[in-house]
């Protein structure tokens, strides 16, 4: 049968589909029903995670959309991890390999039931990507819309405004420095989340909602309406609505994800200011549609594209306000006065990019500068190299202090996350040093936890401006200084940061893109040979099959194949 009919067909038409229709029946179906195109909706709703707790309301618009427009949608599930509840213990270990899980039983479901195009409803971290790489490996009609940010946090009395989880990480840092009372303490954390949504700063989730939409896979406004609004709701409707206008068009997720495509997201990463995530995240979706897409490009698009906006943890902003200065496609027009963004794309909107945000306007240039007055002439992420990184490092530049934008200072040495909180916390840690963590990469971890935790109480303890840190992990999207991940090979796969001793000099160029250690490679030589890799501390269940199939953090962690 030509793909480009109706797939659902294969198991509804005909008398040998009989006990099909009889099982549909079950289901209360009706025959009318039954011969319905049938629209998958890919459900992330659950009751732990504060931006899916409210996806149900999601999905009732998006159901309501498609039956209006004549077809018969069926919702099913999948997993997701809170990456904010899953912070600082054994839990994070499994949030990026649950992006796997993730895609792969959406191929399982799609497959097995043949839905004849899908839309997609998911909000938080590694559920938006794992969908993505699902819709590119599936190919069929597909559609993405988001559940929406949170609201940001306001202290009673407003004396403290824009809070955010952020917040609450770097308070407990405050608070152990000795800067905060238990009491404040208290009061933040009544606060600091108020509203379900995706939370409320420019961190993985919302970067990758906000890339969504500007890759073309989600309609204007699916990053940055807040959770909250009727406004979300509206847009449900309208992606079911349109869901049934691009199976009529036979437009498909390949048509959409080409390798222009991918250099406008990351024009619009760098804009931005996204997560370093989007560096694990785009390649990753990319290999799905069998686009080349090497982290280094990011330094070539940063080159000339500006840096627009600093939305928190990079500043005093957050995704509510990019919604009110015009949103992401306002970010997109700025783009263009430059002539930095391919316009002719097409998009599930079943028009251009072009067409979409060339109406746009920028409410408000303090929120998203204009193209002439940027906070800086290069892109919000840097990808770093050197000996210490010779496949890449990855930084969030718009987030560090002018002053640690170039650095040089002694390592200290940690062998996991949880011995440097304990170093951090018994103040162990002094202005001028490079904290290094190692085997917490994709293999070593295993799972490549972030390190929102030590990140957050350096800031937390006002040392932000005054040390670095450099690990084969990741940071979350909420990590502001000079943090830098991904380091490329990981300790576990024997890369240069398995050898680095207490005290060796390591020096950060950020603007020429360097990470260096600076001890003579005779030395290190002789460090390599009596070397033995730390033993994995998991080696049971899924993350111990995740260790021998993940591959190198700046390959996007995506299994071997």
């Amino acid at each position: 049968m030509d793909d480009s009919k109706k797939r659902s067909s294969a198991m509804t038409e005909g008398v040998d589909k009989a006990p099909h229709r009889s099982l549909m029946k079950a289901l209360g179906w009706t025959d009318r029903e039954i011969h319905m195109p049938m629209i998958g909706i890919v459900n992330g709703a659950n009751e732990i995670i504060p931006g899916h707790i409210h996806l149900n309301r999601i999905v009732d618009g998006v159901k309501a959309g498609v039956r209006e427009a004549g077809g018969n949608p069926v919702a099913f599930p999948v997993i997701g991890v809170c990456d904010g509840i899953a912070m600082g213990h054994t839990g994070m270990k499994y949030s990026l390999a649950s992006r796997e899980i993730i895609a792969d039983s959406i191929e399982i479901m799609a497959t097995a039931h043949p839905f004849d195009a899908l839309v997609f409803v998911p909000n938080c971290d590694k559920i938006v990507p794992g969908m993505l790489m699902a819709a590119a490996r599936l190919n069929i009609p597909s559609i993405f819309v988001s559940g929406g940010p949170m609201l940001a946090g306001h202290v009673p009395g407003g004396s403290v405004n824009g809070m955010s989880l952020s917040t609450m990480f770097e308070a407990v840092g405050s608070q152990a420095a000795g800067t905060m009372s238990q009491e404040q303490l208290d009061v933040f954390e009544d606060n600091a989340c108020p509203t379900c949504g995706s939370c409320s700063g420019m961190y993985t989730a919302n970067s990758m909602n906000c890339l969504t939409e500007a890759i073309g896979m989600g309609l204007p406004g699916n990053g940055t309406v807040p959770a909250v609004y009727s406004a979300r709701d509206r847009l449900a409707k309208e992606a079911g609505y349109m869901i049934m206008e691009i199976l009529k068009k036979n437009l498909r997720p390949l048509d959409i994800l080409t390798p222009k495509a991918f250099a406008n997201a990351l024009a619009v990463d760098m804009a931005l200011g996204c997560s370093t995530n989007t560096m694990l995240h785009l390649p990753a979706i990319a290999h799905e549609a069998g686009v080349e897409l090497d982290i280094f490009m990011a330094n070539a698009i940063s080159a000339k594209v500006p840096n627009l906006c600093h939305l928190a943890p990079a500043g005093p902003y957050h995704i509510e306000d990019l919604y009110q200065a015009g949103g992401v496609l306002a970010v997109m027009h700025e783009l263009d006065k430059a002539g930095l963004l391919d316009g002719s794309l097409p998009t599930v909107s079943c028009k251009s990019i072009g067409e979409l945000y060339k109406h746009a306007t920028n409410y408000n240039t303090s929120v998203i500068r204009p193209i002439t007055n940027p906070y800086s002439k290069t892109g919000g992420i840097a990808v770093l190299q050197g000996n210490l990184a010779p496949d890449g490092a990855v930084v969030k530049k718009s987030a560090v202090d002018e002053k640690m934008l170039v650095h040089k200072g002694p390592a200290r040495v940690f062998e996991s996350e949880e011995d440097v909180i304990k170093a951090i916390f018994a103040s162990q840690i002094k202005s001028g040093d490079v904290v290094v963590i190692r085997y917490e990469g994709p293999k070593g971890g295993p799972g490549m936890r972030e390190m929102l935790s030590p990140t957050s109480a350096i800031a937390g303890m006002g040392l932000d401006k005054d040390v670095a840190l450099i690990t084969d992990g990741r940071f979350s999207g909420a990590t502001r200084g000079a943090s830098i991940g991904h380091v490329s090979p990981e300790a576990a796969e024997g890369g240069p940061i398995a050898f680095v001793e207490e005290g060796d000099i390591i020096s950060i160029d950020i603007p020429q893109g360097k990470l260096e250690l600076l001890v003579d490679e005779k030395v290190l030589e002789q460090r390599r040979k009596g070397w033995k890799c730390k033993e994995s501390p998991i080696t049971t269940g899924y993350l111990a099959r995740y260790a021998k199939q993940v591959t190198s953090a700046s390959r996007g962690a995506i299994f071997k194949q």
